[in-house]
């Protein structure tokens, strides 16, 4: 067998093209392997990138690829948080995990979170019609943020809302970046962290604050770990923010959403006229596959592994390329072109469409906060696509060497009555 982390020469560290290149650098190597595997060194760690169907199983056994330590300090500081569910394995990771999937329980959650944030959308767009610009992507994160905070049962002030929704989208830009994107992100996340752990404490101590009955809030604030003990306030903390985050992160995909509307404004009708939200979903799925998000997940080898007749050395980093599989034409027809139809008849299965990463929420690693995604978006993206909007020039380009990215522009409209004239 040939052996993964020996043959790597010293200077093949792709850290900096990784840097440079960002979405593409991984797909652009795949390529060159036919499909991969693929050896390089990333922060002068040994590292081999997989992609396909086999890889998703291969990378979510945790037999073979574990989470815990896989992931580096400054990603902890910003985008997870210290002692977050990510960063567990085991029976430590499952009884976190059901936490999550308690919130979540029979979809029940999702829906009312979705309600939420359809009648925040609608209260926004009432003070819009004063005809001011409005930059989809900040809109949208404040709306989020209300919304999940409201759902949540977490008490806070407008003003700390909107503290809040401005911290999580730093959070999440400035993750994967160094200098200035980086450090707002750890102060953002510090910052939060801080309120989030004052209202457990709160609520720990018997205080006049208390938690309502069955919100994620209190889900979060009284959970036991596998070992029996109370979560401590720190990391419950970064546990809610867990919940919160990724929610208000799908200003993401909402501004991508406006923009696949703006190129192909045939699918506005379609998603005006759906009344059980099918097509909206599909769309939303699409959206999810065709614009970039995270490039990819990783993990360490648990031990020395076999793949494809591969030998990769225990604690190597492995990498699943995520981009990289939702644009393979091995498993998409014309990948890079824009189409709902494609899950218009069916859901697509757990391993099909991986934007979020794979494998069983239930058991692995994957985002509990998948179908919180899906439903989001796709009532948001039928509200959108019912609204009258101008959208001024701009510059609406997808900048593939940023992670995460977006439309430059944050994409900018103004509202307007129907007699005012159409969208374009």
């Amino acid at each position: 067998m040939y052996r993964l982390d020996t043959a790597i020469a010293p200077w093949s560290d792709s850290t900096l093209p990784l840097l440079a290149r960002g979405y593409a650098w991984l797909p652009d190597l795949m390529r060159a392997t036919n499909g991969g595997p693929v050896r390089t060194r990333l922060l002068g760690r040994p590292t081999v990138a997989l992609r396909g169907q086999d890889a998703i199983d291969f990378f979510y056994d945790e037999q073979n690829v574990r989470r815990a330590s896989a992931l580096p300090g400054p990603v902890l500081d910003t985008l997870f948080g210290r002692g977050a569910v990510h960063t567990l394995d085991g029976a430590a990771h499952r009884v976190r995990k059901a936490m999550f999937l308690a919130i979540l329980k029979d979809g029940a959650g999702v829906a009312a979170l979705a309600d939420h944030v359809t009648r925040s959308w609608s209260e926004a767009v009432d003070d819009w019609r004063d005809g001011r610009r409005v930059v989809l992507f900040d809109a949208a994160a404040l709306i989020l943020a209300r919304s999940v905070c409201a759902w949540a049962g977490i008490q806070l002030s407008d003003e700390a809302v909107r503290r809040m929704a401005v911290d999580c989208q730093a959070m999440v830009d400035g993750f994967a970046a160094p200098g200035p994107r980086h450090l707002r992100a750890r102060r953002a996340r510090a910052r939060q962290e801080d309120v989030l752990a004052g209202l457990i404490r709160t609520v720990h101590e018997g205080e006049e604050l208390t938690a309502d009955n069955g919100t994620a809030f209190e889900t979060v604030a009284w959970h036991r770990d596998v070992d029996g003990a109370l979560i401590d306030p720190q990391t419950a903390a970064v546990e809610l923010l867990n919940i919160i985050r990724p929610t208000i992160a799908i200003a993401w995909f909402v501004a991508f959403a406006a923009h696949a509307l703006h190129r192909w404004p045939n699918h506005r009708e379609l998603l005006r006229n759906d009344d059980e939200r099918r097509y909206a979903r599909a769309f939303a799925h699409e959206v999810r596959r065709f614009y970039p998000f995270a490039p990819f997940v990783g993990g360490l080898a648990a031990t020395e592994l076999a793949w494809r007749g591969e030998v990769i050395a225990e604690n190597t980093l492995v990498l699943l390329d995520l981009y990289g599989h939702n644009h393979d034409p091995e498993l998409w027809k014309d990948p890079y072109r824009f189409d709902p139809q494609r899950f218009t008849a069916h859901e697509p299965s757990a391993d099909e469409l991986i934007p979020q990463g794979g494998g069983d929420p239930g058991r692995g690693h994957r985002c509990p906060g998948e179908d919180i995604t899906v439903a989001v978006l796709a009532a948001l993206v039928q509200q959108l696509a019912g609204l009258d909007y101008a959208v001024p020039a701009q510059d609406l380009s997808i900048p593939l060497s940023r992670i995460p990215t977006r439309p430059r522009s944050g994409f900018v409209f103004t509202v307007v009555s129907p007699a005012q004239g159409e969208n374009h």
